[in-house]
């Protein structure tokens, strides 16, 4: 049973509304999304650039940047060493390219997922050092890596850390020491002595972060690297508040005009308008391909997209991601389905926490079905497959549960484990795969409400009030994605007409909704739409969630909603 839930914050709604030029509608979702006072809502309606915290409020930026700067003066080799996904991709992008910009001697390694497994491991700083590269800077990891970095350091070389991730701890007594690596410099914002005001950054914004503070240092312009942080950010699903929602918010209006070579063979390789490019565009679209590639292939085809200057070469790797990711999709929906088939035939389906053993599975897609499994039965999910060094896993949470530090209970099982509240990896010590789930439900506190499937309203709005201003105003709401998602409103009491199925396979509903004032308006629904159709041929009242949107047909422009969910 699906439990409905409407938002019930409170504040001067009328007040806000006249202070900012907003809807009262547009008020009430703001404060719902827990932004208040007048400087944090101008920030959210209004901020850019200039909004952005300070890159030298970072612990250890000026201490990093000093370094690379004194590197570059003698002219020392440098390695980065990134990570397979595309916050790793656009984390190596950015400190490439300002490295080499500035002169440096650098050059980068990206694992590969299957062979190394994610992060800085030993092969990767020998590697380094036999190459003569006495420096290693990471990006999107690095932060768990204390053994790897030690190695480096008793190599003597020099190791500047760039994360995002969770500060391993160990935890005796209720008291937790955390563990920070051995480098040079780390920089991560979520140390517990980190100052920089906002913590949820993603990777690559970090290391642009860093290479901000390196160019204020040299007295030199940064080139606009706003979009590929951007592109990272939503790739990566952190937080779309604050800091993040700028990021992304001005990223996107730069990257609808940026000349980047590799970006805009993959935009036109997928038939999209690039004025119309938004966050889905990105998390949905663009970014599964550049994620194909580390999945199935090597982030390093990722890469050459990225650094490509000629055309021609990046329309053919964007041709060759696009395929990949065609492959990617067939292989979930196999996934899936044995997944689904596995819990449903035994006793997992009783389980609060849902870990799938899938032997055949490429461990690459492990993490994406995890999600699938997630949405299905709203539960957190761990999909374990076998690899050529053991039993790896990904994992997708709820966020009633938080996966990182659940897993720090059971860290004895792991050879290797990170990640944060809402998705985890690991690598178990032993080929024992059920084990795993066995502790992590022993352990388990979530209850049957936890795990109720939920709709989670932000108002109560009568279809009768959506109007194309209120629909414009909405927009100043975006970008949405996690933290920040799409306004749902709700009504009841309404009454379907002119209903028909549409598309392939029936899979679109059309129809025409009327309320009890005998108000009409045309409506779409995408999920469960043969469900829909035939509970509105009942002609019995349903109750709708929506989003409100702008159908437009031949110049002609007709208000309609999206149904996302019906009762």
């Amino acid at each position: 049973m699906t439990k409905w839930t409407q938002s019930a914050k409170r504040a001067d709604f009328k007040a806000i509304s006249a202070r900012f030029g907003v809807d009262q509608v547009v008020a009430r979702l703001i404060r719902n999304r827990d932004v208040i006072g007048d400087r944090d809502i101008e920030k959210y309606l209004y901020g850019s650039v200039s909004d952005l915290f300070a890159s030298s409020l970072l612990k250890d930026a000026d201490k990093a940047a000093e370094m690379i700067i004194r590197k570059i003066k003698e002219n020392a080799p440098i390695r980065i060493v990134g990570d397979y996904d595309i916050d790793g991709v656009m984390s190596t992008y950015i400190l490439y390219t300002a490295l080499k910009d500035l002169g440096a001697d650098v050059d980068y390694a990206i694992p590969e997922r299957i062979k190394d497994g994610y992060g800085l491991n030993e092969n990767l700083v020998r590697d380094a050092f036999a190459a003569g590269r006495e420096t290693i800077i990471t990006c999107d990891n690095g932060i768990a890596a204390f053994e790897q970095i030690k190695l480096a350091k008793e190599l003597g070389m020099t190791v500047i850390v760039t994360d995002h991730h969770n500060i391993p701890f160990e935890e005796t007594d209720g008291e937790r020491r955390y563990i920070i690596p051995p480098a040079d410099a780390v920089i991560d914002p979520k140390q517990e002595d980190c100052t920089y005001p906002y913590k949820e950054l993603c990777g690559a914004s970090v290391a642009w972060k860093l290479m901000q503070r390196t160019y204020e240092l040299l007295g030199k312009e940064i080139r606009d690297f706003l979009p590929f942080a951007a592109f990272a950010t939503v790739g990566d699903v952190v937080d779309l508040c604050d800091e993040n929602r700028i990021i992304v918010k001005e990223g996107l209006k730069r990257l609808r005009t940026s000349n980047h070579i590799g970006l805009n063979a993959l935009i036109e390789k997928r038939n999209i308008d690039k004025n119309s490019i938004d966050a889905y565009t990105i998390g949905f679209v663009l970014g599964p391909c550049l994620n194909a590639s580390g999945r199935l292939d090597t982030a390093e085809r990722a890469m050459r997209l990225m650094i490509s200057q000629n055309r021609n070469e990046a329309l053919q790797i964007a041709q060759e991601l696009t395929d990949l990711n065609e492959s990617r999709k067939a292989m979930t929906a196999k996934g899936v389905e044995d997944a689904v088939s596995a819990i449903e035939s035994s006793h997992l389906k009783d389980d609060k926490v849902l870990v799938v053993y899938l032997e055949d599975c490429h461990e690459s897609i492990a993490g994406i079905i995890a999600g699938r499994l997630r949405e299905k039965y709203h539960k957190p999910a761990i999909v374990l497959t076998k690899s050529e060094d053991g039993i790896k896993g990904s994992g997708r949470s709820i966020e009633e549960y938080d996966m990182y530090e659940e897993l720090c209970k059971v860290k004895d099982l792991f050879s290797k484990f990170g990640g944060h509240k809402m998705a985890a990896g690991v690598t178990l010590a032993e080929e024992d795969p059920q084990q795993l789930g066995r502790r992590l439900n022993e352990l388990c506190t979530l209850t049957d409400e936890d795990i109720e499937p939920k709709v989670a309203l932000d108002m109560r709005l009568p279809i009768g009030y959506i109007t194309e201003e209120l629909i414009g105003q909405l927009e100043l709401l975006k970008p949405f994605g996690k933290g920040n998602p799409k306004p749902l409103f709700g009504e009841s009491q309404l009454k379907a007409s002119g209903c028909r199925l549409i598309g392939k396979n029936g899979s679109v509903l059309k129809m025409t909704l009327t309320d009890r004032q005998g108000y009409c308006i045309d409506a779409v629904c995408f999920d469960d739409a043969a469900g829909l159709y035939e509970k509105a041929c009942e002609g019995k009242e349903i109750m709708i969630s929506y989003y409100p949107g702008i159908n437009e047909y031949r110049g002609k422009k007709t208000l309609q909603l999206i149904v996302k969910d019906y009762n």
